[in-house]
Protein backbone atom coordinates (compact mmCIF):
# COMPACT_ATOMS: atom_id res chain seq x y z
CA UNK A 1 0.00 0.00 0.00
CA UNK A 2 0.80 3.64 -0.36
CA UNK A 3 3.47 5.06 2.54
CA UNK A 4 4.36 7.79 4.25
CA UNK A 5 2.09 10.87 3.60
CA UNK A 6 3.88 13.34 1.45
CA UNK A 7 2.79 17.11 1.47
CA UNK A 8 2.29 17.93 -2.47
CA UNK A 9 5.11 20.21 -3.96
CA UNK A 10 4.21 23.95 -4.29
CA UNK A 11 4.79 26.29 -6.67
CA UNK A 12 7.86 25.77 -8.67
CA UNK A 13 10.31 28.33 -9.96
CA UNK A 14 11.30 26.78 -13.95
CA UNK A 15 10.27 23.64 -15.28
CA UNK A 16 9.66 21.90 -12.12
CA UNK A 17 11.93 22.81 -9.94
CA UNK A 18 12.36 25.05 -7.22
CA UNK A 19 14.71 28.07 -7.24
CA UNK A 20 17.11 26.45 -5.10
CA UNK A 21 16.92 23.21 -6.88
CA UNK A 22 17.50 25.37 -9.97
CA UNK A 23 20.41 27.54 -8.70
CA UNK A 24 22.53 24.70 -7.09
CA UNK A 25 22.58 22.90 -10.12
CA UNK A 26 23.10 25.14 -12.58
CA UNK A 27 25.90 26.50 -9.98
CA UNK A 28 27.52 22.90 -9.53
CA UNK A 29 27.56 22.51 -13.56
CA UNK A 30 29.42 25.61 -13.92
CA UNK A 31 31.86 25.45 -11.48
CA UNK A 32 32.71 21.61 -13.20
CA UNK A 33 32.76 23.70 -16.59
CA UNK A 34 35.06 26.45 -15.22
CA UNK A 35 37.72 24.14 -13.39
CA UNK A 36 37.96 21.91 -16.38
CA UNK A 37 38.46 25.00 -18.83
CA UNK A 38 40.84 26.54 -16.21
CA UNK A 39 42.97 22.96 -16.22
CA UNK A 40 42.92 22.49 -19.65
CA UNK A 41 44.46 26.10 -20.87
CA UNK A 42 46.95 25.70 -18.12
CA UNK A 43 48.01 23.13 -18.82
CA UNK A 44 47.89 24.25 -23.08
CA UNK A 45 49.79 27.38 -21.93
CA UNK A 46 52.47 25.22 -20.37
CA UNK A 47 52.98 23.30 -23.12
CA UNK A 48 53.12 26.20 -25.32
CA UNK A 49 55.87 28.17 -23.20
CA UNK A 50 58.45 25.59 -24.45
CA UNK A 51 57.81 26.38 -28.06
CA UNK A 52 56.76 30.49 -28.11
CA UNK A 53 56.52 32.98 -25.87
CA UNK A 54 53.57 34.33 -27.48
CA UNK A 55 50.22 34.06 -24.98
CA UNK A 56 48.14 31.95 -27.00
CA UNK A 57 46.11 31.11 -24.15
CA UNK A 58 44.56 33.46 -21.56
CA UNK A 59 45.80 33.64 -17.76
CA UNK A 60 43.93 31.41 -15.28
CA UNK A 61 42.58 34.05 -13.55
CA UNK A 62 41.07 36.23 -17.24
CA UNK A 63 39.62 32.68 -17.66
CA UNK A 64 37.96 32.42 -14.17
CA UNK A 65 36.56 36.05 -14.26
CA UNK A 66 35.31 34.99 -17.70
CA UNK A 67 33.32 32.00 -16.21
CA UNK A 68 32.45 34.60 -12.79
CA UNK A 69 31.11 36.65 -15.97
CA UNK A 70 28.89 34.19 -17.91
CA UNK A 71 27.40 32.02 -14.78
CA UNK A 72 24.49 34.98 -14.57
CA UNK A 73 24.33 34.60 -18.05
CA UNK A 74 23.99 30.95 -18.57
CA UNK A 75 21.13 30.76 -15.60
CA UNK A 76 19.05 33.29 -17.31
CA UNK A 77 19.82 31.48 -20.34
CA UNK A 78 18.52 27.14 -18.96
CA UNK A 79 15.80 29.62 -16.72
CA UNK A 80 14.31 30.56 -19.96
CA UNK A 81 15.08 27.54 -22.16
CA UNK A 82 13.07 25.70 -19.28
CA UNK A 83 10.49 28.21 -19.59
CA UNK A 84 10.22 28.17 -23.57
CA UNK A 85 9.86 23.50 -23.01
CA UNK A 86 10.32 21.77 -26.43
CA UNK A 87 6.95 21.83 -27.54
CA UNK A 88 5.45 22.80 -30.00
CA UNK A 89 8.63 21.64 -31.69
CA UNK A 90 8.46 23.92 -34.64
CA UNK A 91 8.46 26.87 -31.70
CA UNK A 92 10.12 25.56 -29.54
CA UNK A 93 13.45 23.98 -31.22
CA UNK A 94 14.12 27.54 -33.21
CA UNK A 95 14.11 29.80 -29.58
CA UNK A 96 16.38 26.74 -27.71
CA UNK A 97 18.81 27.57 -30.64
CA UNK A 98 18.86 31.23 -30.55
CA UNK A 99 19.16 30.84 -26.43
CA UNK A 100 21.66 28.71 -27.01
CA UNK A 101 23.53 30.64 -29.80
CA UNK A 102 23.25 33.82 -27.52
CA UNK A 103 24.84 32.45 -24.43
CA UNK A 104 28.00 30.82 -26.64
CA UNK A 105 28.59 34.17 -28.82
CA UNK A 106 28.97 35.98 -25.67
CA UNK A 107 32.03 33.77 -24.21
CA UNK A 108 34.66 35.68 -25.95
CA UNK A 109 33.39 38.66 -25.34
CA UNK A 110 33.84 38.06 -21.47
CA UNK A 111 37.00 36.83 -22.06
CA UNK A 112 38.08 40.19 -23.54
CA UNK A 113 36.19 42.11 -21.17
CA UNK A 114 37.85 40.12 -17.67
CA UNK A 115 41.40 40.59 -19.73
CA UNK A 116 40.50 44.61 -19.69
CA UNK A 117 39.23 44.04 -16.13
CA UNK A 118 42.36 42.68 -14.72
CA UNK A 119 45.03 44.45 -17.04
CA UNK A 120 46.96 41.63 -18.31
CA UNK A 121 50.14 42.04 -19.64
CA UNK A 122 49.42 39.77 -22.61
CA UNK A 123 46.27 41.70 -23.37
CA UNK A 124 47.89 44.84 -24.22
CA UNK A 125 50.31 42.95 -26.40
CA UNK A 126 48.23 40.40 -28.43
CA UNK A 127 44.31 41.82 -27.88
CA UNK A 128 44.11 45.22 -27.79
CA UNK A 129 45.30 45.84 -31.02
CA UNK A 130 41.94 44.56 -32.11
CA UNK A 131 39.60 46.27 -30.54
CA UNK A 132 39.11 49.11 -32.71
CA UNK A 133 37.51 47.22 -35.87
CA UNK A 134 37.41 43.07 -34.35
CA UNK A 135 34.85 41.70 -37.02
CA UNK A 136 37.15 43.20 -40.04
CA UNK A 137 40.95 41.35 -38.07
CA UNK A 138 40.94 37.78 -38.82
CA UNK A 139 42.58 36.34 -35.53
CA UNK A 140 40.04 38.12 -33.19
CA UNK A 141 37.21 35.92 -35.75
CA UNK A 142 38.78 32.85 -35.33
CA UNK A 143 39.41 33.13 -32.12
CA UNK A 144 35.65 34.18 -31.45
CA UNK A 145 34.69 31.28 -33.71
CA UNK A 146 37.34 28.53 -31.68
CA UNK A 147 35.15 30.23 -28.26
CA UNK A 148 31.61 29.99 -29.19
CA UNK A 149 31.97 26.33 -30.93
CA UNK A 150 33.44 25.50 -27.24
CA UNK A 151 30.86 26.71 -25.68
CA UNK A 152 27.99 26.00 -27.52
CA UNK A 153 28.09 21.78 -26.58
CA UNK A 154 29.19 22.70 -23.20
CA UNK A 155 25.88 24.95 -22.97
CA UNK A 156 23.89 21.83 -24.47
CA UNK A 157 25.72 19.43 -21.88
CA UNK A 158 24.44 21.88 -18.96
CA UNK A 159 20.88 22.18 -20.89
CA UNK A 160 20.47 18.63 -20.63
CA UNK A 161 21.09 17.94 -17.21
CA UNK A 162 19.33 20.82 -16.34
CA UNK A 163 16.38 19.54 -18.13
CA UNK A 164 17.20 15.85 -16.96
CA UNK A 165 16.25 17.18 -13.16
CA UNK A 166 13.53 19.35 -14.09
CA UNK A 167 11.86 16.28 -15.97
CA UNK A 168 12.79 13.72 -13.14
CA UNK A 169 11.38 16.21 -10.39
CA UNK A 170 8.26 16.97 -12.05
CA UNK A 171 7.85 12.86 -12.69
CA UNK A 172 8.37 12.60 -8.88
CA UNK A 173 6.28 15.73 -8.03
CA UNK A 174 3.32 13.70 -10.23
CA UNK A 175 3.79 10.48 -8.35
CA UNK A 176 3.29 12.17 -5.06
CA UNK A 177 0.26 14.01 -6.12
CA UNK A 178 -0.78 10.68 -7.41
CA UNK A 179 -0.35 8.72 -4.17
CA UNK A 180 -1.68 12.25 -2.47
CA UNK A 181 -4.72 11.20 -4.37
CA UNK A 182 -5.13 7.29 -3.93
CA UNK A 183 -4.79 8.00 -0.01
CA UNK A 184 -7.52 10.26 0.11
CA UNK A 185 -9.62 7.80 -2.44
CA UNK A 186 -8.88 4.96 -0.38
CA UNK A 187 -9.56 6.65 3.34
CA UNK A 188 -13.08 8.12 1.02
CA UNK A 189 -13.61 4.13 -0.21
CA UNK A 190 -13.29 2.93 3.54
CA UNK A 191 -15.41 5.84 5.23
CA UNK A 192 -18.13 4.33 2.77
CA UNK A 193 -17.82 1.13 3.39
CA UNK A 194 -18.30 1.95 6.93
CA UNK A 195 -21.55 3.81 6.48
CA UNK A 196 -22.45 0.82 4.66
CA UNK A 197 -22.28 -1.14 7.88
CA UNK A 198 -23.37 1.09 10.36
CA UNK A 199 -27.11 1.46 9.37
CA UNK A 200 -26.78 -1.98 8.30
CA UNK A 201 -26.24 -3.54 11.67
CA UNK A 202 -28.55 -0.89 13.45
CA UNK A 203 -31.75 -2.03 10.96
CA UNK A 204 -31.54 -5.70 11.91
CA UNK A 205 -31.06 -4.48 15.84
CA UNK A 206 -34.18 -2.60 15.42
CA UNK A 207 -35.68 -5.10 14.05
CA UNK A 208 -34.72 -7.45 16.86
CA UNK A 209 -35.78 -5.28 19.33
CA UNK A 210 -39.14 -4.46 17.81
CA UNK A 211 -40.11 -8.26 17.93
CA UNK A 212 -39.37 -8.02 21.63
CA UNK A 213 -41.74 -4.63 22.24
CA UNK A 214 -45.32 -7.09 22.02
CA UNK A 215 -44.60 -9.70 24.40
CA UNK A 216 -41.38 -8.22 26.42
CA UNK A 217 -41.79 -4.69 27.04
CA UNK A 218 -39.13 -4.44 29.78
CA UNK A 219 -36.71 -7.00 27.67
CA UNK A 220 -37.50 -4.16 25.06
CA UNK A 221 -36.08 -1.38 27.31
CA UNK A 222 -33.03 -3.42 28.45
CA UNK A 223 -31.96 -4.27 25.11
CA UNK A 224 -32.39 -0.56 24.24
CA UNK A 225 -29.59 0.90 26.76
CA UNK A 226 -27.88 -2.53 25.37
CA UNK A 227 -28.35 -0.91 21.41
CA UNK A 228 -27.71 2.15 22.98
CA UNK A 229 -24.06 1.18 24.17
CA UNK A 230 -23.62 -0.56 20.99
CA UNK A 231 -24.39 2.17 18.57
CA UNK A 232 -21.35 4.49 20.74
CA UNK A 233 -18.93 1.75 20.24
CA UNK A 234 -20.30 1.78 16.81
CA UNK A 235 -19.96 5.35 15.84
CA UNK A 236 -16.36 5.14 17.40
CA UNK A 237 -15.10 2.39 15.32
CA UNK A 238 -16.57 4.02 12.24
CA UNK A 239 -14.05 7.06 12.81
CA UNK A 240 -10.79 4.71 13.41
CA UNK A 241 -9.12 2.21 10.54
CA UNK A 242 -8.09 -0.07 13.04
CA UNK A 243 -8.70 -1.28 16.49
CA UNK A 244 -7.64 -3.93 18.60
CA UNK A 245 -8.82 -7.48 18.48
CA UNK A 246 -10.10 -7.64 21.58
CA UNK A 247 -12.25 -4.34 21.37
CA UNK A 248 -13.59 -5.61 18.03
CA UNK A 249 -14.29 -8.97 19.68
CA UNK A 250 -16.38 -7.29 22.91
CA UNK A 251 -18.25 -5.20 19.83
CA UNK A 252 -19.38 -8.67 18.34
CA UNK A 253 -19.84 -10.12 22.15
CA UNK A 254 -22.27 -6.86 22.71
CA UNK A 255 -24.63 -7.83 19.56
CA UNK A 256 -24.43 -11.05 19.84
CA UNK A 257 -26.00 -10.54 23.39
CA UNK A 258 -28.55 -8.84 21.87
CA UNK A 259 -29.66 -11.34 19.73
CA UNK A 260 -29.59 -13.89 22.31
CA UNK A 261 -31.75 -12.16 23.94
CA UNK A 262 -34.51 -12.64 21.65
CA UNK A 263 -33.58 -15.98 20.52
CA UNK A 264 -32.51 -17.68 23.83
CA UNK A 265 -34.13 -20.66 23.38
CA UNK A 266 -32.40 -21.42 19.87
CA UNK A 267 -29.18 -19.56 19.71
CA UNK A 268 -25.56 -19.91 21.71
CA UNK A 269 -22.52 -18.59 21.49
CA UNK A 270 -18.87 -19.34 21.54
CA UNK A 271 -16.26 -16.88 22.08
CA UNK A 272 -12.46 -16.86 22.49
CA UNK A 273 -11.38 -16.35 26.29
CA UNK A 274 -9.02 -13.25 26.82
CA UNK A 275 -5.89 -15.43 27.13
CA UNK A 276 -6.94 -16.71 23.51
CA UNK A 277 -6.93 -13.37 22.01
CA UNK A 278 -3.32 -11.99 20.70
CA UNK A 279 -2.81 -8.35 21.35
CA UNK A 280 -3.01 -7.30 17.65
CA UNK A 281 -4.82 -4.81 15.67
CA UNK A 282 -7.52 -5.68 12.91
CA UNK A 283 -9.36 -3.31 10.28
CA UNK A 284 -12.38 -1.64 12.21
CA UNK A 285 -15.82 -3.71 12.51
CA UNK A 286 -14.11 -6.62 10.02
CA UNK A 287 -15.93 -9.73 12.06
CA UNK A 288 -19.29 -7.64 12.43
CA UNK A 289 -21.02 -8.31 8.92
CA UNK A 290 -19.70 -11.90 9.32
CA UNK A 291 -21.44 -12.29 12.69
CA UNK A 292 -24.55 -10.65 11.74
CA UNK A 293 -25.20 -13.09 8.21
CA UNK A 294 -24.09 -16.07 10.75
CA UNK A 295 -26.73 -15.20 12.95
CA UNK A 296 -29.80 -14.33 9.63
CA UNK A 297 -28.86 -17.03 7.85
CA UNK A 298 -28.08 -19.59 10.59
CA UNK A 299 -31.59 -19.28 12.22
CA UNK A 300 -33.13 -19.01 8.31
CA UNK A 301 -34.68 -22.03 6.73
CA UNK A 302 -35.16 -24.29 10.46
CA UNK A 303 -36.60 -24.15 13.79
CA UNK A 304 -33.23 -25.98 15.18
CA UNK A 305 -30.24 -24.53 18.24
CA UNK A 306 -27.96 -22.58 16.42
CA UNK A 307 -24.51 -21.98 17.40
CA UNK A 308 -22.25 -19.30 16.39
CA UNK A 309 -18.66 -19.95 17.18
CA UNK A 310 -15.72 -17.64 16.38
CA UNK A 311 -11.63 -18.80 17.18
CA UNK A 312 -8.78 -16.89 17.24
CA UNK A 313 -5.36 -18.11 15.60
CA UNK A 314 -1.87 -16.65 15.32
CA UNK A 315 1.04 -18.47 13.67
CA UNK A 316 4.26 -16.55 13.12
CA UNK A 317 2.56 -13.20 11.52
CA UNK A 318 -0.24 -14.76 9.78
CA UNK A 319 -3.65 -13.77 11.78
CA UNK A 320 -6.43 -15.70 11.17
CA UNK A 321 -10.29 -15.32 12.37
CA UNK A 322 -13.31 -17.68 12.12
CA UNK A 323 -16.83 -17.44 12.07
CA UNK A 324 -18.79 -20.45 11.91
CA UNK A 325 -22.49 -21.12 12.48
CA UNK A 326 -24.99 -24.08 12.16
CA UNK A 327 -27.04 -23.58 9.12
CA UNK A 328 -30.08 -25.84 7.76
CA UNK A 329 -29.32 -29.04 6.38
CA UNK A 330 -29.04 -29.31 2.51
CA UNK A 331 -28.64 -25.44 2.47
CA UNK A 332 -25.69 -23.24 1.50
CA UNK A 333 -25.57 -19.83 2.14
CA UNK A 334 -24.92 -17.28 -0.50
CA UNK A 335 -21.12 -15.97 -0.56
CA UNK A 336 -22.02 -12.72 -2.64
CA UNK A 337 -23.88 -10.53 0.28
CA UNK A 338 -24.00 -7.13 1.64
CA UNK A 339 -21.82 -7.72 4.11
CA UNK A 340 -19.06 -10.39 2.39
CA UNK A 341 -18.81 -7.95 -0.34
CA UNK A 342 -18.14 -5.08 2.18
CA UNK A 343 -14.91 -7.43 3.92
CA UNK A 344 -13.68 -8.01 0.94
CA UNK A 345 -13.54 -4.91 -0.24
CA UNK A 346 -11.90 -3.30 2.91
CA UNK A 347 -9.47 -6.50 2.62
CA UNK A 348 -8.10 -5.35 -0.64
CA UNK A 349 -7.99 -1.59 0.02
CA UNK A 350 -5.91 -1.74 3.21
CA UNK A 351 -3.70 -5.14 2.54
CA UNK A 352 -4.05 -5.52 -1.52
CA UNK A 353 -3.41 -9.41 -2.08
CA UNK A 354 -1.80 -9.75 1.38
CA UNK A 355 -5.39 -10.73 2.93
CA UNK A 356 -8.31 -12.98 2.21
CA UNK A 357 -11.89 -13.63 3.15
CA UNK A 358 -13.23 -16.85 2.21
CA UNK A 359 -17.08 -18.36 3.03
CA UNK A 360 -17.61 -21.92 2.58
CA UNK A 361 -19.89 -24.61 3.81
CA UNK A 362 -17.68 -26.93 6.54
CA UNK A 363 -16.61 -30.16 4.89
CA UNK A 364 -18.50 -33.39 6.35
CA UNK A 365 -14.87 -34.21 7.73
CA UNK A 366 -14.83 -31.04 9.67
CA UNK A 367 -17.87 -30.76 11.45
CA UNK A 368 -21.10 -33.18 12.21
CA UNK A 369 -23.38 -31.21 11.29
CA UNK A 370 -23.89 -28.91 8.64
CA UNK A 371 -22.14 -25.22 9.23
CA UNK A 372 -21.15 -22.75 7.66
CA UNK A 373 -17.08 -20.74 7.73
CA UNK A 374 -16.15 -17.64 6.88
CA UNK A 375 -12.20 -17.27 7.59
CA UNK A 376 -10.15 -13.85 7.45
CA UNK A 377 -6.28 -14.45 6.76
CA UNK A 378 -4.52 -11.33 7.27
CA UNK A 379 -0.81 -9.74 8.28
CA UNK A 380 -0.64 -9.75 12.25
CA UNK A 381 -0.27 -5.92 13.21
CA UNK A 382 0.94 -5.81 16.42
CA UNK A 383 1.89 -2.44 17.00
CA UNK A 384 -1.01 0.57 16.83
CA UNK A 385 -0.92 2.01 13.20
CA UNK A 386 -0.28 5.54 13.60
CA UNK A 387 -2.70 8.20 12.14
CA UNK A 388 -0.50 9.04 9.17
CA UNK A 389 0.17 5.54 8.25
CA UNK A 390 -3.20 4.13 8.38
CA UNK A 391 -3.62 2.33 5.03
CA UNK A 392 0.06 1.35 5.46
CA UNK A 393 0.26 -0.96 8.80
CA UNK A 394 3.37 -1.85 10.26
CA UNK A 395 3.68 -5.22 9.85
CA UNK A 396 5.82 -7.96 11.57
CA UNK A 397 9.45 -9.24 10.20
CA UNK A 398 9.82 -12.39 10.09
Amino acid sequence: MIGTATTPPGPRFAGGLSRRQFLGITSLFWVYVTLSNILYAYSMRTGMARMTNVPLFAAWDARLLQHVLLLPVVAVSYWASLRVQWRPLVVAVPLQLILAAVFSAMAYPAMIMSQMTLGSADWHDSAMRHVADPWLDPMFLSLWVASFVSFLPTYGFGLALVTGLALYTRFRNSELRLSALEREWSAARLAALRMQLSPHTLFNLLHTIRGQIEWDPKGAQSMVVQLADLLRRLLNAGERDFSRLSEELQFVRLYLELQQRRFADRLSVIMPTSAEIPAVWVPSLILQPLVENAVVHGLAGHQGPVTVRITVRMEKDLLTLWVRNTIAPDKAAGEQGIGLKNVRERLAVQFEDRAALTARAANAAETAGAEWVSEITMPAIRESPAREMRHAPVLVEA
